[in-house]
């Protein structure tokens, strides 16, 4: 079955993961995608750990793609690639502000050569701005965003959240600001320059923040696990292993408190309401955290169901890429590729009812495709 955009030709000449991220998604959704990589491949190539002499993150986030490798400083390889301008919808990119028009691919030269085509950025810090030549990567990105200020325990030092969510926000952004280029386009026939940074992504995260700050004027701080406006909202170690519930609807902690045998918690001034109990929340989930060591995880989780009250167990990845529910919800899908065989990777986490996305190429190899798709474009001119 085509997927949704499978009449859509994009170019990608990102590299490492937000660019690439982007590009996967709509390849995931039936776009075609040609990864134009430098002889050099894309620097993700070179990241541990390795299938075969394989990156398996770069496989993870370059599938559905074919991969044609030019070499931008040879008038050649430049002609070869405004030949795919011409017939493309989209073309992503991710340099430092200012490389892509040094190029000779500017957005002016762009626009004025093929009004319809759509341009997409990611950078660190925007294409504008005081700190617009400046390279960024997801760490600095988290740091200056605010994330890590308020990441980790509330006496330790700041904490990088593990994964890249500056890149991967930045991509999943971007993506959507194609989509309403695309849906623009519809009605005016005209494509228009996409942009956005790592820094704004992740900036964008901060709505619990942004909004503490905005209302009282004073820095949101550290808090460890506890959640700024509700409680009791965290995980707890049970008598073998941890589990995570929400429980700051009334209802809610009424039933925790009955099923933790400490209906006077409900009754306490200090507890009467989620504003209260977020207040109090440290002393609250003392309390609670005397009661539910007693028991197994098991246990708290089957009472929890029971009250409707959302709850679920502290997994590590090799449980959640193994879990029937992530499976049965095909979150992880195999493709075979010819120099590691068959390998897993995510799924598509959008589920469309009649387009449905789908896995349907592994990674390709450093230029896999870069003769059948110029010769393709040079078939098409003659």
């Amino acid at each position: 079955m085509p997927g949704a955009l499978d009449h859509l030709l994009v170019l990608d000449l990102t590299s490492h993961l937000s660019g690439p991220y982007c590009a996967m998604l709509l390849a995931d959704h039936g776009a075609e995608v040609l990864k134009i990589e430098p002889p050099t491949g894309d620097s993700a190539r070179n990241m541990p750990p390795f299938i075969n002499g394989e990156s398996a993150p770069f496989m993870t986030w370059n599938r559905n793609k074919r991969s044609v490798v030019l070499d931008l400083k040879q008038a050649a390889d430049k002609d070869a690639l405004w030949g795919l301008i011409d017939r493309a919808d989209i073309l992503i990119e991710n340099y430092r502000p200012g490389v892509l028009a040094r190029l000779g691919f500017g957005w002016d030269v762009l626009h004025a050569r093929k009004p319809r085509l759509i341009l997409a950025s990611i950078s660190g810090f925007g294409q504008t701005g005081p700190y617009a030549n400046r390279g960024g990567f997801d760490l600095i990105t988290q740091a200056m965003s605010g994330l890590m200020s308020t990441n980790g325990p509330a006496d330790g030092p700041p904490h990088r959240l593990p994964i890249a969510i500056s890149d991967v926000a930045a991509g999943m952004f971007l993506a959507f600001g194609v989509m309403a280029a695309v849906e623009s386009r519809h009605r005016t026939g005209i494509g228009q320059y996409v942009e956005t940074s790592l820094l704004e992504a992740a900036t964008s995260l901060a709505v619990y923040e942004s909004a503490h700050y905005f209302a009282t004027g004073t820095r949101p701080e550290r808090i460890g696990q506890a959640h700024r406006g509700s409680s009791p909202y965290q995980c707890f170690e049970t008598a073998d292993g941890y589990i995570a519930f929400g429980a700051s609807q009334q209802h809610f902690f009424r039933s925790l408190c009955d099923i933790v045998g400490r209906p006077d918690l409900f009754t306490d001034p200090r507890f009467s309401s989620n504003a209260e109990r977020v207040k109090h929340n440290t002393v609250l989930v003392e309390m609670l955290a005397g009661e539910m060591r007693g028991k197994s995880s098991a246990h708290w989780l089957g009472e929890l169901e029971k009250a409707g009250i959302p709850a679920g167990p502290v997994l590590n990845y090799d449980e959640v890429l193994t879990d029937p529910h992530i499976l049965a919800r095909d979150m992880v899908v195999r493709t075979d590729h010819p120099v590691t065989g068959p390998f897993h990777t995510l799924g598509v986490t959008v589920k469309l009812s009649d387009t449905p996305g789908s896995v349907r190429l592994p990674a390709p190899r450093l230029g896999e495709h870069t003769a059948e798709v110029l010769g393709q474009r040079k078939a098409a001119a003659e």
